[in-house]
C-alpha cells in the first residue's frame, strides 16, 4: 500500500484501481456508524488500522489505530469480503462503529492519510457494482429509487427493480430474439440442410413478442409512481381551494382568506394517500382580471390545468363538458353552508370534514387507472423509448422480404434491449443516474 516510486512521493494510481472509502450509514450522531471500504487495497487499509485481518465474512472486535501517530481512535467490529462475491465485486471491508461525530471524522480522517485510498463520490459503490457486473443498470435505476422512496407504492415497485424484475423481463425477451435469430441464421447458412426449418416458423414468434411489448407499453408509465400523481385544485375565486388542499395535506400548506384572488401564485404538496403519491397544486382563481399579478397567475393555473393527471373542479360542473371526464372529478366544496351540486361527484366540507373520505376514494379509484397495477414492472420513459424501438425493429422484420434484412432487423433489437440493461451504449448518462446517489452507497 505505501507506495513509492523512490522519490519520496506517492504515486500515482490508475483511478480504475484507487480504493475508496465512505460513511455508508446515517449522519451521526447514532449508535452505530458503517465505513465502507472496496477496492483493491481495502484489507491492507483494514490490516493498518487494525493491525490484522479478520476472517473473510467473519465479524471481529478490534480495537482501531491511526496509521501515522498510533493513537488509539475506537472500538469497532471489523469485516472483510474478498472479491468478486461482494457487493461491489472487489474487495470490500466494513468498520462498524460507535457513531459519535468525532469518532465518525477522526477514523475517516485517519483513512484518508493511506496511500491509494481515497473518499468515495456519489454513488461510486453502486457504480462499481454495475462496472463489474454484480448488478445491472435497471436494478441500479431501482436501488436508486428504493433509496428515494418515500411511499409504500413506491417503495414496492423499486424493490422488485433492484431486485431485478425488469433485467428478467428483458433477459427473457433477449432469449426469444435469440432463439428467432438462431433459426434465420440457420435457414440463410444451412438451408439445404435436412434439419433446417423450412418456411417462415419464425415469424409467430416474432409477432408474438412484438403485441407483449406493445402490451408492456400500453401500461401507465412509471414517472406518475416516481413523482407522484398531479392533482390540480382549480376553479374560480372563493371556491375553497386552499381550504380543501389543506385538508387533503393535513397542513397549512396554502394561505387562506375570504378575500377574492388571494391565491396568486402555484402551490404543491406532496402528500401520499393509502400508500400512493400525490402532488396537490393549488392554483389562482379563474376569473377576468385587470391585475396584472393575478393575470400571470390565473395564466400559470390553466397551464397547470393542462398538465394535470387529475382535476378537482370546484366550479361551474358544465366544465367537464368537452373534456376528459376520467381527468375531471366535479367538487362541491363548501357542503357545511351550502346545498350540494346535484351534478357535482362529490360533496365535501373542509371545515367539517364531511366527505373528505368519500373525495380521497374517488382519488384512489381514478389514481388507479394511471399507475402499474400491483406485481407489473414500472417502466419509464428511457424503457419505453427502447422498447419502442425493439418493436419497431420485430415489425419490420415481419415484413421484410428478405431474410438477411429480418436478421439485421433481430440484431438491432437485440442491442436495443442491451441498452435498457447497459451491456451497451449508455455511457453518456450513467453518471447521472449514480449522481442520485449518497456518497456512501
Amino acid at each position: 500500500m505505501a507506495s513509492d516510486d523512490g522519490s519520496g512521493e506517492p504515486e500515482e494510481v490508475n483511478p480504475d484501481r484507487r480504493t475508496i472509502f465512505a460513511l455508508s450509514s446515517g449522519a451521526p450522531p447514532a449508535a452505530i456508524a458503517i465505513i465502507r471500504i472496496s477496492g483493491p487495497d481495502a484489507s491492507a487499509a483494514v490490516n493498518a488500522m487494525a493491525g490484522r485481518v479478520p476472517e473473510p465474512r467473519r465479524a471481529s472486535l478490534a480495537t482501531l489505530f491511526d496509521p501515522v501517530d498510533g493513537r488509539t481512535l475506537d472500538q469497532a467490529l471489523i469485516l472483510y469480503f474478498p472479491g468478486p462475491a461482494t457487493a461491489t465485486g472487489e474487495d470490500l471491508a466494513e468498520l462498524h462503529l460507535h457513531g459519535g461525530r468525532a469518532v465518525v471524522a477522526a477514523v475517516l480522517a485517519a483513512l484518508a492519510k493511506l496511500n491509494h485510498l481515497v473518499p468515495a463520490e456519489p454513488g461510486e459503490f453502486t457504480r462499481r457494482a454495475f462496472d463489474n457486473g454484480r448488478i445491472d443498470l435497471t436494478e441500479a435505476e431501482g436501488l436508486a429509487d428504493l433509496l428515494a422512496a418515500e411511499t409504500e407504492s413506491q417503495r414496492r415497485a423499486a424493490l422488485a427493480m433492484a431486485g431485478g424484475a425488469l433485467g428478467r423481463m428483458i433477459g427473457g425477451w433477449q432469449d426469444r430474439i435469440l432463439a428467432v435469430a438462431g433459426q434465420v441464421e440457420a435457414v440463410l447458412d444451412f438451408s439445404d440442410e435436412g434439419d433446417v426449418p423450412e418456411g417462415e416458423a419464425w415469424r409467430g414468434p416474432i409477432e408474438a413478442l412484438a403485441n407483449e411489448i406493445a402490451a408492456a407499453l400500453a401500461r401507465p408509465a412509471g414517472e406518475r409512481l416516481r413523482d407522484g400523481i398531479r392533482v390540480v385544485v382549480a376553479g374560480p375565486p372563493n371556491a375553497g381551494k386552499s381550504t380543501l388542499l389543506n385538508a387533503l395535506a393535513g397542513r397549512e400548506v396554502a394561505i387562506t382568506s375570504p378575500i377574492a384572488g388571494t391565491t396568486r401564485d402555484v402551490v404543491e404538496a406532496p402528500l401520499a394517500l393509502n400508500g400512493r403519491p400525490y402532488v396537490l397544486v393549488d392554483t389562482a382563481g379563474l376569473r377576468d382580471s385587470i391585475d396584472a399579478i393575478e393575470t400571470i397567475g390565473i395564466q400559470r393555473a390553466r397551464d397547470r390545468i393542462d398538465d394535470a393527471d387529475l382535476i378537482l373542479w370546484l366550479g361551474d360542473p358544465d366544465f367537464a363538458e368537452g373534456g376528459d371526464p376520467r381527468r375531471i372529478i366535479r367538487v362541491a366544496a363548501k357542503a357545511d353552508i351550502s346545498s350540494s351540486e346535484a351534478s357535482a361527484d362529490v360533496a365535501v366540507s373542509a371545515v367539517t370534514g364531511e366527505g373528505l373520505d368519500d373525495l380521497v376514494a374517488l382519488l384512489e379509484k381514478r389514481a388507479s387507472d394511471l399507475l402499474p397495477s400491483e406485481g407489473e414492472v414500472a417502466l419509464y420513459r428511457r424503457h419505453r423509448v427502447a422498447l419502442h424501438e425493439v418493436k419497431e425493429s420485430l415489425d419490420r422484420a415481419c415484413a421484410a422480404p428478405d431474410m438477411l434484412i429480418v436478421a439485421e432487423e433481430l440484431r438491432l433489437a437485440r442491442q436495443t434491449l442491451d441498452r435498457i440493461t447497459g451491456r451497451a451504449g449508455v455511457e453518456n448518462m450513467l453518471d447521472a443516474l449514480f449522481g442520485r446517489f449518497c456518497i456512501g452507497k
